[in-house]
């Protein structure tokens, strides 16, 4: 169990292998009242949720929620505005998110909004969810200018993580969890790196010891962050974008075909070659994501560089620029980066031409 301490918005991430979500349920919630929105590919979790939520007392509805990128949009948001209202949903039903990034995003977005506020719970399915965005209650949705352009900061009543879910997870998916496994190894902790390195093939293989410690280390890492930034206004929580900025253009310009964890690892590669570029890193910096994010099976360049006007046109729309003046969270060393204003289109462009 891992505490989120953020005075009345505190809650808890309960990592497991297995477990009793319905009695930890009870605790979290005050109302006997649930509505689960699923991931269309994770039906069967959801009946089984459905079942057990019920089992333990509570009212439930469910809707399934079609997997994608689209579905976490002004249209989907709606869709499930509608369910809601449909349901008489008051402030004391909550939403439990069971999917990935996109059903958490969006659920969370709706949860937030819709009678200003209900509360949500988060039951990640996918690698990336678990060791990122279900955890810091950033949730929102995609506008076709760039993506999380609408959103809000609303914290979760908990987390239920449940790793035994990750075994019949498609190796595209996992692989894609990795790439921010990777991030926090970068921006946080040299020796998580280190172990990383080490145990690649333990990853990689989904051995069940590696996966918990991964899970809970990124989950520990991001609380530490978390707690001390929690809506991004010290500047310390930036440092959770590092190859974000380029990953969200390879995303929105390829219009959201590209999977995020794929484009977040081809993204943290441009941010550190183009740390090198600004005399801020060494190469060796560059040669050991690479080789890491290379054993994990992810992409280290991206995708078409014949884009890259659009590119850096989509980079100025990104939430975190000032002023539509390009800013990037680039590593000094590994372990330890630093948000760069100003970053010149040319350096930028270069880095995106580099093969």
């Amino acid at each position: 169990m891992i505490h989120v301490n953020l005075g009345p918005r505190s809650y808890d991430i309960a990592v497991n292998d297995g477990g009793d979500i319905g009695t930890l349920l009870k605790q979290w919630l005050a109302g006997r009242r649930a509505y689960i929105f699923a991931d269309a590919n994770v039906a069967n979790q959801a009946d089984a949720l459905f079942r057990t939520l019920t089992n333990a007392g509570f009212t439930c509805r469910s809707s399934t929620i079609p997997s994608g990128e689209s579905s976490k949009s002004l249209a989907g948001a709606a869709t499930l505005y509608d369910r809601l209202c449909d349901a008489a949903a008051d402030r004391q039903t909550a939403l439990i998110a069971v999917g990935g990034g996109v059903v958490g995003d969006l659920v969370g977005f709706v949860a937030a909004t819709y009678n200003r506020g209900l509360p949500w719970v988060m039951v990640p399915t996918t690698l990336l969810a678990m060791v990122d965005s279900s955890v810091g209650g950033k949730v929102g949705i995609n506008l076709p200018h760039g993506k999380n352009l609408v959103g809000a900061f609303h914290q979760p009543a908990g987390v239920w993580i449940d790793t035994a879910m990750l075994a019949t997870l498609p190796i595209e998916e996992y692989r894609c969890g990795l790439a921010e496994v990777v991030k926090y190894g970068v921006i946080l902790d040299v020796e998580f790196f280190g172990w990383l390195e080490t145990n690649a093939a333990a990853v990689i293989q989904r051995d069940d010891a590696a996966v918990a410690h991964i899970v809970t280390r990124c989950c520990q890492l991001k609380v530490q962050i978390v707690e001390k930034d929690e809506r991004e206004e010290s500047g310390l929580r930036i440092v959770l974008n590092y190859g974000h900025t380029f990953a969200h253009a390879f995303e929105s310009v390829g219009g959201f075909t590209m999977r995020h964890g794929e484009a977040v690892a081809a993204g943290m590669v441009c941010a550190s070659r183009l740390a090198e570029l600004l005399g801020m890193a060494s190469s060796d910096v560059t040669k050991r994501q690479v080789e890491l994010l290379q054993r994990f099976g992810l992409p280290v360049q991206p995708p078409h560089s014949a884009r890259i006007r659009e590119w850096l046109e989509a980079m100025k729309r990104d939430k975190k620029a000032l002023g539509g003046k390009l800013r990037f969270v680039l590593p000094k060393r590994i372990g330890d980066v630093a948000a760069v204003d100003d970053v010149q289109e040319s350096d930028a462009s270069n880095v995106l031409a580099q093969k």
